[in-house]
């Protein structure tokens, strides 16, 4: 995807020094976009390591195939002249054509110097693209390995209630079981009971209703 600036005009001036007569009258060449100077590519590159660690800017070039020229003069360079003590409090106008007269002093055209920051931008912007794409992928990853766990600990733990409810409900049976024999023991002691007393003076059968171990004997 273009940025808007890309459509934006290069502004030269004239080279400095005497003009070539004969150059009198050629026709002054046309205004040049910036996506006319460097055409709407991107360099094909992948990141070298994780994006959770930093990548240096320089190493982002290296990766996109950008080497500085031969003469030394990239935006960057541009970019210390503009921030120099000599001209940084300068006004806008003359800043551009104090460094003007040092590319043309290097034989160094202005298409160059933008089609160096074009490329370096859109160098940027696809590795930003790139570490992007793999944050959301260790994102998507990370959240269908936690959902993954989460579905393991619901498996889980239906498992262990399903075991808790099967544990209380062992328990409950034994305990009515017990109950129901001790209604039949306590009737069968009575019924006894009964009929020894008619021979009797004091009944030596227990009525006792044994219970746990938090409470005692219910002797009736």
């Amino acid at each position: 995807m273009s940025k808007k600036w890309y459509s934006f005009f290069v502004v030269t001036d004239e080279p400095v020094g005497q003009a070539d007569p004969s150059a009198a009258s050629a026709p002054v060449p046309a205004p040049q976009r910036v996506s006319d100077v460097v055409p709407d590519t991107e360099p094909d590159m992948a990141p070298s390591r994780s994006a959770a660690v930093p990548v240096d800017l320089s190493a982002v070039y290296e990766a996109a195939k950008i080497d500085a020229p031969a003469h030394g003069y990239t935006v960057l360079k541009v970019a210390e002249m503009l921030q120099s003590e000599h001209i940084r409090a300068l006004p806008a106008e003359v800043k551009r054509k104090s460094v003007m007269v040092a590319l043309d002093a290097a034989g160094v055209k202005v298409t160059e110097i933008v089609e160096d920051a074009v490329r370096r931008d859109r160098a940027l912007d696809t590795y930003e693209r790139v570490l992007l794409k793999s944050v959301e992928d260790l994102r998507a990853q990370t959240a269908a390995e936690n959902q993954r766990i989460e579905d393991e600990i619901a498996l889980r733990v239906a498992e262990l209630r399903a075991r808790i409810d099967e544990n209380t409900k062992k328990a409950k049976h034994e305990e009515d079981e017990f109950a129901a024999w001790q209604a039949r023991k306590r009737q069968e002691e009575e019924t006894i009971a009964t009929a020894i007393g008619y021979f009797v003076s004091e009944s030596p059968i227990t009525t006792a209703r044994i219970t746990g171990n938090e409470g005692g004997a219910d002797v009736r």
